[in-house]
């Protein structure tokens, strides 16, 4: 598949994925090429570290478009999603203008409210016709403000951005947006409805597998799958936080930055920062519990 066309089948989607060394499922395969196909936005669901933002990334890198990302958190307004005026050179070009003698006001007002004066984010950007094609990355959705979701549904609906004083920005080619949430809150509806939806689950042993040999190659092959076996009965435990792919794939690289090569109690519980990052499940998997796992695996 050349570089900048969209997948026509979902083995291609598959292709694009891992080739960027992302090994999705086949469900989530199919969902991502009818979200490129149907030109629909991309809603992902899911716990922290499972892969969600990785999927833009390697979209934009399989089909060589500019990665935009907006990361979302609690307070974020219009100014710093998707455009601001720029109030300092506005008011110069006003005093310039006056002190030339220009004193319509009509006039000095459509002068300053043109493209020159306009300071694009990332939602701007995505969507500006003079830039090239872009992947947009709205990540952690449920961090920002319920309000902020009002905004978006014009650009998830019509891939255009409505600026009062100026007009409408429009995309010449639709960006493929992703958007991310780890469900602290619940999205609206709203948003939901103009997206395509998966949630993204910790993966299977197998999977699990074959994406750390993706990601960290140079990890012994033993150890490799004492690690993933380790990690699939932890997420089985009671914890406050599961550890996500991202910290399986750390660990992994960890152990073998320290030239460990048969995971042993021990091991674990030196590195077991690495793997969780609260104190309570620490103390938790810490000593006889870490123990009793390592066991299984070597009986596994």
């Amino acid at each position: 598949m050349a570089t900048g066309t969209l997948p026509k089948t979902v083995a291609e989607t598959g292709r694009l994925l891992s080739d960027h060394g992302y090994i999705a499922d086949l469900e989530l395969t199919t969902t991502v090429h009818l979200a490129l196909a149907m030109q629909r936005p991309l809603f992902l669901e899911g716990e922290p570290g499972t892969g969600k933002t990785e999927i833009a990334k390697v979209l934009a890198a399989g089909l060589g478009r500019r990665l935009i990302r907006l990361q979302c958190y609690d307070g974020m307004d219009l100014s710093a999603a998707a455009y601001e005026w720029d109030h300092a050179r506005q008011l110069m070009a006003i005093r310039m203008a006056e002190a030339a003698g220009q004193t319509d006001r009509e006039e000095l007002s459509r002068d300053i409210y043109t493209r020159e004066y306009l300071l694009a984010r990332p939602l701007l950007l995505a969507v500006d016709p003079d830039l090239p094609p872009a992947v947009l990355l709205i990540d952690e959705l449920d961090r920002a403000d319920e309000p902020f979701e009002a905004f978006l549904l014009e650009l998830l609906a019509d891939f255009q951005i409505s600026v009062p004083e100026y007009g409408t920005v429009r995309a010449k080619t639709k960006p493929v947006v992703v958007l991310t949430s780890n469900r602290t809150r619940e999205v609206h509806d709203a948003i939901r409805r103009r997206c395509l939806y998966h949630w993204v689950d910790y993966p299977d042993m197998a999977r699990e597998r074959a994406i750390l040999a993706a990601k960290v190659p140079g990890v012994p092959e033993h150890l490799a799958r004492q690690v993933v076996a380790f990690v699939q009965r932890l997420r089985s435990e009671e914890l406050f936080k599961l550890p996500g792919v991202a910290e399986t794939i750390d660990w992994a690289q960890a152990l073998t930055y320290l030239n460990k090569t048969e995971l042993t109690a021990g091991d674990v519980d030196e590195t077991l920062g690495v793997l969780l990052k609260y104190q309570d499940d620490i103390a938790k998997v810490r000593g006889a519990e870490a123990a009793r796992l390592v066991t299984e695996v070597a009986r596994a």
